[in-house]
């Protein structure tokens, strides 16, 4: 069994590995769409336990054109990091806001690469630009850099700000002068899903480890619950008949929208998970109150997008 902890940058290379070894796999980070989306990538060996980007980008695009028609919000810049994950999430995005929100024109675009020390020609270049409102899927460390170097030019203050990988706590946290209502998608805060029991875990990872979770805590967390369960019902250990029980498998789970997430079996990935956005504050709860996406909107503008890709 292998568990793959890579980013889209190296999970493209560790599925061909498990094609190649035919072992157990769960991707338990990575969140480019192609990588369970298209089918020439499937195997039926391989399985995704994280959430994705065509799943942000309908409920982010659905949330931020709301906020663009009621406010204005014609001219938008984007800035994402430059590689599988930050092209195909940032048009996914691109695509859901202008649906909902026609009049939106993308009048400047910045790829900085992956893990960029210095920001400042992104910055210049976006403020030169002068935008109304700002995409990025820059995360982790790469979006702390940039938001602390973005705070020294007063970016934050002249336009809207719609960063999906913000409500994650090696952001909120880190970021020297957090910004007051960032637009973020929910990554992992202790308060959504507004349950005991994500909150629960959430304190309960604190208590261990001294830090609250991330994102992939949370999505690491299920595959090990999904493989657990997957073993009971195989009554094996043997990776393929436990990759046959993974198939279509539903699960008790803290972080599921309706307290169960499910192992889809037409394309081996996790649907159902608690997915939504809100505006950040600079101190807990960070994200005082988080939308949720609607799971029926979600899976019918997916299967629209599949059948445009060809991917169905």
């Amino acid at each position: 069994m292998l568990l793959d902890g890579e980013a889209s940058s190296g999970s493209f290379a560790v599925h061909e590995v498990a094609r190649d070894l035919g072992v157990l796999c769960i991707h338990t980070c990575s969140e480019a769409s192609s990588l369970t989306a298209d089918p020439k990538q499937h195997i039926p060996n391989a399985f995704r336990s994280v959430r994705q980007g065509i799943h942000d980008s309908i409920v982010g695009g659905s949330y931020a054109a709301a906020i663009a028609k009621a406010k204005g919000l014609k001219k938008w810049a984007t800035c994402s990091p430059d590689y599988a994950y930050g092209r195909d999430t940032t048009g996914e995005f691109t695509l859901y806001l202008k649906r909902f929100a026609p009049d939106v024109e993308i009048i400047s675009d910045s790829w900085p690469k992956l893990f960029q020390p210095d920001y400042t020609e992104v910055v210049t270049k976006i403020l030169q630009a002068k935008p109304q409102a700002l995409y990025s899927c820059l995360w982790g460390g790469d979006l702390t850099s940039y938001i602390d170097q973005a705070n020294i030019y007063a970016m934050f203050s002249q336009m809207e700000v719609f960063a999906v990988n913000m409500a994650d706590y090696t952001a909120l946290t880190v970021v020297k002068n957090l910004p007051k209502g960032i637009h973020s998608g929910n990554r992992y805060i202790k308060t959504f899903p507004a349950t005991p029991e994500n909150a629960a875990w959430g304190d309960a990872y604190k208590a261990k480890y001294n830090e609250y979770p991330t994102n992939w805590s949370w999505q690491n967390a299920t595959a090990v619950m999904l493989l657990a369960e997957a073993v009971k019902k195989a009554g094996s250990a043997d990776g393929q008949k436990v990759a046959d029980a993974l198939r279509g498998l539903t699960i008790k789970c803290p972080f599921g929208a309706d307290g169960t997430v499910t192992m889809r079996a037409e394309d081996q990935t996790l649907v159902g998970y608690a997915i939504g956005w809100g505006t950040t504050i600079s101190q807990e709860p960070y994200v005082p109150q988080v939308q949720a996406g609607d799971w029926k909107t979600i899976l019918e503008l997916e299967a629209e997008w599949k059948k445009s890709k060809g991917y169905t």
